[in-house]
């Protein structure tokens, strides 16, 4: 549990945060600025004569003891409020109906408050996904131990732990657990403790080659770059703050992080055979395509699936329809039969523009 000899938030403050984050993504503008998740530095490389029939592409994957139809994460978004009830229900019927995997938002505020289940348990309705729990990594150091994360992961009947990297946006907010050191030696612990999967992402500004590695070697499954791109949460934050200097200090941060495909590129760099999910700026299929021809095990996709799904659940299935055709018909016409073909050099399916 909790150290309780650590300052605690109010549960209602946890909760009504979680709103504000996702009232904010809906209605406003929190692309990073003037930076790109870089995919558009890249072109597919088409081959005329592909010597496959359409009906042979193969799109599915497996990971974690779970067969999915294609390498589509709906990314870690929401929950722990009325309104992330629908939205994960949405998602969790996407991600069923296509064979995809989901994340479900952090589960700080469910286990502060277990009568928030409701908002986060989407397992009958999704019971063959990959299906993600998500907690802040940094409650690490806050008192929460391996067992509060075995927990969470119950309570949802997940199949694997994420535990997210947020630095830059507790330091913005300012209620933010910023605390921050030593938390690599409790990620390695918890990993040595969990006999589920522990994933290691980040929010949306990239994970640098040396932390990379510094977290496969402490144990880690796998690692979601999230990198620099698409949905920045300091955009997020400054909508949040009503002092006009501090929503300047945020301001400050809206093209900040490693681009998503340098960030995908320079990890497989150190990281040639380990576990590693794409996403950050994730916006159409053919980035898709993109990063699993970079090398990526999965791609994850956070804010088209919420903005779908805030649209209702014809949205949302349609949008994950488009991705995985996409997917496959560029398999096709880049002469690649399976997901193998695609990721395996040297097929000269990806050029710099």
């Amino acid at each position: 549990m909790p150290d309780t000899s650590q300052p605690a938030l109010p549960e209602e403050t946890t909760r009504s945060r979680k709103a504000e984050h996702l009232r904010i993504n809906v209605e406003r503008d929190v692309e990073s600025k003037g930076l790109g998740s870089g995919f558009d530095d890249y072109a597919l490389v088409h081959q005329a004569l592909p010597e496959l029939d359409l009906r042979d592409i193969d799109t599915s994957t497996r990971m974690f003891g779970r067969d999915l139809a294609a390498p589509l994460l709906i990314s870690c978004m929401t929950g722990g409020t009325r309104e992330a009830i629908r939205i994960n229900q949405t998602l969790a019927r996407v991600a069923q109906t296509h064979r995809l995997a989901m994340g479900l938002g952090s589960g700080r505020a469910l286990l502060e408050s277990p009568e928030l289940l409701e908002s986060f348990d989407v397992r009958e309705l999704a019971p063959d996904v990959l299906l993600l729990a998500n907690l802040g990594a940094v409650q690490l150091n806050k008192g929460y131990t391996a067992d509060d994360c075995r927990r969470l992961v119950e309570m949802v009947r997940a199949d694997a732990l994420v535990l997210h990297l947020n630095a830059l946006q507790e330091a913005l907010q300012p209620e933010g657990d910023t605390c921050f050191r030593g938390l690599l030696d409790r990620i390695a612990a918890v990993c040595r403790r969990l006999e589920f999967p522990v994933i290691v992402k980040e929010v949306g500004w990239g994970i640098a080659p040396d932390a990379v590695r510094a977290l496969f070697d402490a144990g880690v499954a796998a690692i979601d770059l999230a990198g620099a791109g698409g949905t920045s949460w300091s955009e997020v934050e400054r909508h949040r703050i009503a002092e006009p200097w501090r929503a300047r200090v945020a301001a400050a941060f809206a093209g900040w992080g490693i681009p998503s495909a340098e960030c995908l590129r320079r990890a497989r760099e150190v990281a040639p055979t380990e576990t590693i999910v794409a996403s950050g700026g994730i916006r159409t299929g053919l980035d898709v395509v993109k990063a699993l021809a970079m090398g990526a095990d999965l791609v994850g996709i956070a804010g088209p699936f919420l903005r779908a799904a805030d649209n209702g659940c014809d949205a949302a299935l349609d949008l994950a329809r488009e991705f995985i055709e996409v997917l496959r018909v560029a398999m096709f016409c880049l002469g690649t039969r399976s997901l193998s073909d695609l990721r395996t050099p040297p097929r000269p399916i990806l050029a710099a523009r």
